[in-house]
């Protein structure tokens, strides 16, 4: 049969002789999985995750004390509500206005970086800045969320902590000689660690770093994240208590009506998401156009903070007391329906204005007055149900984590035994929000930076066919003997039926038909001329870097990256010197074609047979 063969074009330059390499030192090239590497930063994994946890407890207390400053004139690290109480109409409107200044004025002369949500620039230093982030965000980032929330901002302390565990990770992994990959493994691990303590959520969180931080799945990265989660949470529960964040009691009367409830009220916090989205980059949008510096706009987004504060007071601030109401049951209903949309508004203008502040918190509130509002109107099935519900929808549909958004529902709550209703709305949710917008509330603004960023993971094509299935075997080998001048003449011979001329790395092969080396096309033309006897082996490149039938695609796909050569001898695994085909990058495309058949080719694989009876008149 003949052989494929790359297409006809620029001889490829002479390759230099090189000492012997095989797949089998490159084996696992860019993969320190089962191996040493992935110990040692399990290792350096531990410390990074007390350090997020000690940072978490401190913006915590930061944050009470702001809070308590601004509104209540005393010094107290307790976390409390700012509209817990009658304030002056001057405070609740002027409040924000100051804290927004105080974060413009960080930005500008401190770290821009310090500006957003905190999971974005998290995202965006992990795939475009080689998970390096400076030292002095890890200090700027939650004292300006401190600043942003306690002075009544109604956001989250998530994306800032998110992002400054982050920081810890990447800090203390720059100051060691690590690869790229083992910095991203601390920065997510220092990351999901803060997150972990705030929310003591620690499976939610795991899953956050793969749906949304890691982009792979592999034990060399996910095992260190669990490893700083879970001593980021020992260390949590003597400090800030072992209790779920919201804990919710009372059985829940589950019944098949409540499951297909479950699925509108997924779509309607998906509709919702999806206002949010757009009032956020429409905020963002007007805010480019102002003819300010962008230092100023925080504290105008403060100014609209401050005009819902006057509204509706329990809007401002993270919202705590109002999500544990809503999960208790005890909310009522003018409320709920007042905070879910003055907290909508208020949340999604001001945050468009580049403040300091996390999303995950406010999302919780909406979507958990959104189903306090929804259980005066869907049958009772236990108290705070419909809250948990569409919290964790709304969480799915904004942010498209949906195993993240089911899990933290349950740990928030501790309320396991809603695990399947929870589940149905959060996939409901993500699969509206799937239809009806192109990127999630987090990877639009990643977007709107110039950068192409996808959320979808597939099997790699390459890792599932095996050499052996690509490879050319009717290969053309020439003897130690041969001259150049010849060797062309038979590349070029018109009776050569199997268009060996394609071919464009040639086995040089001994007596006892043994490989000695390989030619390429390229130095043949090189080397040889019409008069030239000069043998091949003479020209040969010896010990040249091989693979093996029983290799994936990808690690030829990894060797051929790492050498810069495009065509490989393919050799029996026992004795390197049997040559048995030739793979080059245009075997390659064959997963990739049997990926895109199975995607594209629709066929029936079954039919009825028609049996018509010879009896029939």
């Amino acid at each position: 049969m003949p052989p494929t063969a790359s297409p006809a074009g620029t001889p490829p330059s002479r390759p230099e002789r090189s000492t012997a390499t095989t797949v089998r030192d490159v084996r696992h090239l860019g993969d320190f999985t089962v191996t040493p590497r992935m110990l040692a930063i399990t290792a350096l994994a531990v410390p990074v995750g007390a350090l997020s946890a000690l940072v978490a407890w401190c913006l915590v207390k930061l944050i009470g004390i702001i809070t308590n400053a601004v509104f209540y004139q005393r010094f107290e690290t307790t976390l409390v509500a700012p509209g817990a109480n009658d304030h002056p109409w001057w405070l609740i409107l002027f409040a924000p206005v100051a804290g927004g200044l105080v974060v413009g004025l960080m930005a500008r002369y401190g770290s821009e970086r310090i500006r957003g949500h905190g999971m974005p620039e998290t995202i965006e230093a992990i795939l475009m800045n080689g998970s390096k982030i400076q030292p002095r965000v890890a200090i700027l980032k939650p004292v300006s969320a401190a600043f942003s929330i306690g002075s009544g901002g109604p956001f989250g302390a998530e994306g800032p902590i998110i992002m400054t565990g982050g920081a810890v990770g990447s800090i203390f992994a720059q100051l060691l000689k690590l690869t790229t990959d083992e910095r991203k493994v601390l920065l997510v691990a220092g990351s999901t660690a803060g997150m972990a303590a705030v929310f003591n959520a620690p499976l939610a969180s795991v899953a956050l770093a793969v749906e949304l931080l890691l982009f792979e799945w592999r034990p060399r990265s996910v095992v260190p994240v669990v490893a700083a989660v879970a001593t980021s949470v020992v260390i949590r529960h003597p400090i800030l208590g072992e209790q779920p964040l919201f804990a919710s009691t009372g059985a829940l009367h589950l019944s098949v009506s409540t499951y297909v409830l479950c699925v509108a009220a997924g779509v309607v916090s998906a509709l919702v998401a999806v206002l949010a989205t757009y009032l956020v980059y429409a905020s963002e949008d007007t805010f480019q156009r102002l003819p300010l510096h962008w230092m100023w706009w925080p504290a105008i987004g403060g100014l609209v903070i401050g005009l819902g504060g006057l509204v509706v007071p329990q809007a401002l601030g993270v919202g705590y007391d109002v999500i544990g109401a809503a999960l208790t049951g005890s909310i009522s209903l003018g409320l709920a329906g007042g905070v879910l949309v003055v907290k909508t508004l208020i949340w999604s203008l001001s945050l468009g204005s580049g403040t300091s502040g996390g999303v995950l918190a406010p999302l919780l509130l909406i979507g958990g007055t959104l189903g306090a509002v929804e259980s005066h109107v869907l049958p009772t099935v236990g108290p705070g149900f419909w809250a948990m519900v569409g919290l964790a929808s709304m969480l799915s549909a904004a942010m498209r984590v949906p195993f993240t958004a089911t899990i933290f529902g349950l740990e928030l709550t501790g309320r396991w035994n809603g695990l399947l209703p929870v589940l149905i709305a959060s996939f409901a949710g993500y699969a509206v929000s799937v239809l009806m917008l192109k990127r999630s509330i987090l990877t639009e603004k990643i977007a709107r930076r110039g950068y192409h960023l996808s959320r979808e993971y597939d099997v790699d094509p390459l890792e599932i066919v095996f050499v052996s299935e690509v490879m050319l075997t009717d290969v053309l080998e020439l003897d130690e003997g041969v001259s150049t001048s010849q060797a062309l003449a038979a590349l070029d011979s018109p009776d050569d039926d199997w268009a060996a001329w394609r071919q464009q790395l040639y086995p040089v092969l001994g007596e006892d038909r043994r490989m000695l080396g390989v030619i390429t096309r390229g130095s043949l033309l090189a080397a040889g001329t019409a008069s030239s006897d000069e043998p091949v082996e003479e020209a040969m490149l010896q010990n040249p870097t091989v693979t093996h039938a029983d290799q994936t695609l990808r690690n030829v796909a990894e060797l051929m990256a790492t050498t810069g050569l495009t065509t490989l001898p393919v050799v029996d695994r026992l004795d390197d010197t049997r040559i048995v085909g030739i793979v080059s990058f245009h075997q390659l495309l064959e997963g990739r074609r049997r990926d895109q058949h199975e995607q594209r080719e629709r066929e029936r694989v079954l039919r009825f047979r028609r049996v018509v009876s010879a009896q029939r008149r």
